[in-house]
């Protein structure tokens, strides 16, 4: 029997499990049967569900609620789990650090321009990464992005803390709107909706809710303030003044073709006529009637929420031309994609094969230890009361009286057990190489194998290629968040106004560095000339070297360098130059006054 139909897509490889069919996803997770799922949306939600099952060890209850009726015997040992955090560790490196450019410049002899700006920004963003738990926030995003590959941060504004605080989403709860024609990486969509479903609660006598967050760009509209509807419902409504017009937001104006326009805190003489507005609001899902999704929620039947600080979030403005929100893919998507793709996606059958290929090596190995046993001759024990045979045991200790015919054979299942054991291994081995991982980089590979350590390099070149595609799929969203963390600070007249700098998150080296070549290389290179004492510190930090600083280690380096001191001082001359090479302060220029010859004995 042939297939109905071929659907090639960002999941098509999970299509060999048959969930991602719309009836066959809403049967096997309940969560997505709500009428406010939309259609299209199914295919992607029913495929993180999978992958969450098998980092979770559930893939045979996923397969048994499938209809395998063998699926809840599998065994499972957490394969897939090791996948993921072996792929997080590698991508995330011995450390993040979020670098400004020029900012190492700031404290030089001649410092470039714009480098006081750059190290000051610099402080200030890691210095709000350090309260934000910035590490700890993106470990939760980066391992849901290579587990189901996408991950989602939302940024937002906190009036009583004074900063911007940093949050990460289920991939599962986020629902870019899409125009036709525009659903690639470059792009970026005018709205974006979090929406996911609210239990009902009998005993307080709440009914099953869906809630949903969205961000839009739109154009700037007049003031607005929180008031109540006809029916007592948080609403927002216009800020009419005394002859009964709109007012302006403080800092808006109008403009002759009737549009309003802002000048935002880090785009100094460049009006700009868009917005950002924020709806936070649930539905009962009994109020809801008709065929009305994620994407078309009636407003008319909205309940909106109220911020801390008692603002309705109906359509606030945000005052911000941006919104708050960074996708991360796991990979680059492909052409006219927007989706990443998980790091089990092409390894998921062959994780099936070894979570059953485990469970026959568990089977087999009960026959193995405790052997099926056939007697022929044996006087077995007779029950008294039934005169049947008892059934027979084998224990330590057993005796059994055999005739002079007799004998005892026993099942011998260990070639079978051992055959299994060598096809657990294959398939590890070809997991590693499949995903990109690499035996190595798993630690399935035995040192001793390892001839060289160009050897080992050469082994490890597949995970090399992963890393740095992984990496560059998150460089300009990463960019892009820092780039907001500084808007949103400025929008809130907590940061200084002007253009926002360029920022980056500098991932640590995500493979053993041999610290011992490295500092040979720098020794070599800065002593012979071809390499800059900078760059040379430099490269001992990326090596993992304690240096915090590199300007002040360089610093402490040259006041102990008294033989390059020598050099300088015969080369220039210049005995100021020396001092300040060395750190010292400037020698007193006065001559010392002469004390006057005593007078001769007369």
């Amino acid at each position: 029997m042939g297939l109905r139909e071929l659907v090639i897509d960002a999941w098509s490889w999970l299509s060999y499990k048959g969930t991602l069919a719309p009836e066959a996803a809403r049967r096997t997770f309940p969560e997505l049967g709500g009428q406010w799922v939309p259609e299209e949306d199914l295919r992607r939600l029913a495929a993180y569900k999978s992958l969450v099952a098998y980092d979770q060890n559930q893939a045979g209850q996923l397969a048994a609620a499938h209809g395998d009726e063998d699926g809840g015997e599998r065994r499972e040992l957490g394969d897939p789990s090791r996948l993921i955090e072996a792929a997080l560790g590698y991508l995330l490196g011995s450390e993040q650090k979020i670098v400004v450019p020029g900012a190492e410049h700031a404290e030089g002899e001649s410092p470039v321009t714009g480098a006081g700006s750059a190290a000051v920004v610099q402080e200030r963003l890691r210095a709000w990464a350090k309260k934000e738990q910035f590490p700890l926030r993106v470990q939760q995003a980066e391992r849901c992005a290579v587990r189901c590959g996408d991950g989602v941060y939302v940024l937002s504004w906190a009036p009583d803390k004074g900063r911007v605080l940093l949050r990460t989403y289920d991939p599962g709860w986020y629902f870019p709107e899409w125009e036709e024609g525009e659903q690639d990486i470059a792009e970026y969509p005018r709205r974006v909706h979090f929406a996911w479903g609210l239990p009902a609660d009998p005993a307080k006598g709440v009914k099953e809710r869906v809630r949903r967050i969205t961000y839009e760009l739109d154009w700037i509209a007049p003031a607005t303030r929180s008031g109540y509807d006809v029916g007592g419902g948080a609403v927002r409504e216009t800020v009419l003044g005394d002859d009964g017009t709109a007012v302006l937001t403080p800092g808006d104006a109008l403009t002759e073709t009737g549009r309003i326009t802002r000048i935002y805190p880090w785009s100094a003489g460049r009006p700009s006529s868009v917005t950002c507005y924020l709806t936070d609001a649930e539905w009962v899902l009994d109020d809801l009637r008709g065929s009305y999704d994620v994407y078309s929620l009636p407003a008319g039947k909205a309940r909106y929420r109220t911020r801390a600080d008692g603002e309705v979030l109906d359509r606030l403005d945000l005052q911000v031309d941006f919104q708050p929100v960074v996708h991360i893919p796991n990979s680059i998507p492909d052409v006219g994609e927007h989706w990443g793709k998980s790091v089990l996606a092409l390894v998921l059958q062959g994780l099936d094969e070894l979570a059953a290929t485990d469970t026959d090596s568990s089977a087999a190995s009960a026959t193995t230890g405790s052997p099926v046993i056939a007697l022929a001759g044996a006087r077995l024990p007779v029950d008294r009361a039934t005169g049947q045979a008892l059934p027979v045991r084998v224990r330590a200790g057993s005796v059994w009286e055999l005739s002079e015919s007799g004998r005892m054979d026993t099942l011998d299942t260990s070639p079978q057990l051992a055959e299994l054991r060598s096809r657990i291994d294959h398939l590890q081995d070809r997991i590693a190489a499949n995903s990109r991982l690499t035996a190595a980089g798993l630690g399935l590979l035995d040192p001793t194998e390892v001839p060289s350590g160009y050897a080992l390099q050469l082994a490890l070149s597949p995970l090399d290629s992963l890393v740095g595609a992984m990496r560059l799929a998150r460089a300009d969203k990463y960019a892009l968040l820092l780039r907001m963390v500084q808007r949103l600070h400025q929008a809130g007249r907590v940061w200084p106004e002007g253009e926002s700098l360029s920022a980056e998150l500098v991932w640590g080296p995500h493979a053993p560095t041999d610290r011992a070549a490295v500092l040979a290389d720098v020794v070599s290179g800065v002593t012979n000339g071809v390499l800059s004492l900078e760059t040379g510190v430099r490269m001992l930090q990326d090596a993992g070297y304690p240096i915090e600083d590199a300007v002040e280690e360089i610093e402490r380096i040259q006041r102990r360098s008294f033989e390059q001191a020598a050099r300088l001082a015969d080369a220039t001359g210049d005995n100021g130059v020396v001092r300040k090479y060395l750190g010292l302060p400037e020698a007193n220029p006065g001559v010392p006054p002469v004390a006057p010859p005593k007078p001769a004995d007369q």
